[in-house]
């Protein structure tokens, strides 16, 4: 089955906070053109909002998509390409896990999705990967591009890539 064609960058950097004092320097580093996915929920309402207007500059200096993590109700910031969470609605990037969780943002209408976790991450200790098989197998389910994420680095996606299902990879630690 041929990839999927897409618009989406094929990069993304999800932001996380732990790594907050070097999201910058990160997104600096970032090929042009990449995405960003900015989360930050754990900062009170008015200091993400002043985060995100430093992230947004750094997005536009490198022609970054930038897609901001939310319940999708409220309305987009400007500069903002989209929203990234849980299957919803409109939602631009629709991080699910399983089977149901594709087959519900399908349903709704999701620009992509995120399939993660594709490996072990430090992001959630513990937690078992979809390993790359069940991952690919998921994929397969999706009508809409599907990026990688959780455990991926630019090898792990190379070797996904000869599936010609992912349409990108995505990384937290990967990219910090």
């Amino acid at each position: 089955m041929p990839a999927r064609q897409t618009s989406l960058p094929k990069l993304w950097l999800v932001s996380d906070r732990r790594y907050d004092t070097a999201l910058n320097s990160a997104i600096l580093r970032l090929p042009r053109g990449s995405g960003v996915v900015f989360r930050h929920l754990h900062l009170p309402a008015a200091e993400r909002a002043l985060r995100l207007l430093v992230v947004r500059r750094l997005c536009r200096r490198g022609c970054h998509v930038l897609v901001v993590a939310g319940d999708g109700r409220a309305s987009k910031p400007a500069g903002v390409a989209g929203t990234y969470g849980p299957p919803a609605p409109r939602r631009m990037l629709a991080n699910v896990h399983s089977l149901r969780e594709i087959a519900r943002a399908n349903a709704l209408g999701a620009g992509a999705i995120v399939l993660s976790p594709l490996y072990p991450t430090r992001s959630h200790p513990g937690a078992r990967g979809l390993g790359p098989v069940r991952a690919l197998l998921l994929a397969r389910r999706a009508r809409v591009p599907v990026i990688a994420l959780g455990g991926m680095t630019a090898a792990r996606f190379r070797g996904l890539q000869n599936a010609r299902i992912f349409a990108g990879w995505a990384a937290i630690d990967g990219l910090s």
